[in-house]
């Protein structure tokens, strides 16, 4: 048997998930939503993590966005190392390169067949590596995102309507400085505004 922990953060998508992988008689499923927290380690299973690639978001802070991912991912490394299966979409390129990032062998796309996602879960519980096509091209212009993690940071402060002031402070620079941070991360992804290249980040998965 290959006991399987689904993280999910909606209820019912979590539910349908478990059913559909104890479809396959090789599967012993169990779930954690991740606002839940950790259970006792001896209370998870160790072989295969199936989690959604939104849980894998950590939640930002002053140091930025890449500074803080890691604070979600590591009880799943820590309960699955290698062995985790996450859930994605092309269109959210950043969330890709999280779970690469994260380690995970599996990336399976949300789109893909049922049956993909059983194919996924038994690759991955052998060591092997599983990847929908579908995600290839997108996990490749996720390596390639545009902004450093500086002018990331001053657009993630002022995704949660951060003042300039505040986010200066926050980032301990002047004003001007941040001013000219937003002007380089608008022009870098090619936005008409502010708000324009904060949507621009939030579709891609970077913030």
């Amino acid at each position: 048997m290959v006991r399987v922990l689904v993280v999910h953060d909606e209820e019912l998508l979590r539910s349908a998930l478990v059913q559909l992988l104890r479809s396959d008689g090789a599967l012993e499923v169990s779930s954690l939503s991740p606002r839940a927290g950790v259970p006792d380690r001896q209370a998870l299973p160790r072989d295969v993590c199936v989690v959604d690639g939104e849980c894998l978001q950590g939640p930002q802070g002053p140091q930025g966005p890449q500074g803080a991912q890691g604070a979600r991912e590591a009880p799943f490394r820590a309960e699955c190392g290698e062995r985790l299966v996450v859930l994605a979409t092309p269109r959210r390129p950043g969330v890709l390169r999280r779970a690469f990032d994260a380690g995970a062998l599996g990336l399976v796309d949300k789109n893909a067949p049922a049956q993909r996602l059983i194919t996924a879960v038994h690759t991955v519980a052998k060591g092997e590596r599983f990847l929908d096509t579908t995600l290839t091209v997108a996990l490749l212009e996720g390596a390639e995102m545009p902004l450093t993690s500086r002018e990331l940071s001053v657009l993630s402060l002022a995704a949660q309507g951060a003042p300039m002031a505040e986010i200066a402070a926050c980032l301990h620079l002047s004003q001007g400085t941040i001013r000219n941070y937003m002007a380089t991360a608008v022009r870098k992804v090619g936005a008409r505004n502010r708000a324009d290249a904060i949507r621009i980040l939030q579709n891609a998965g970077w913030t």
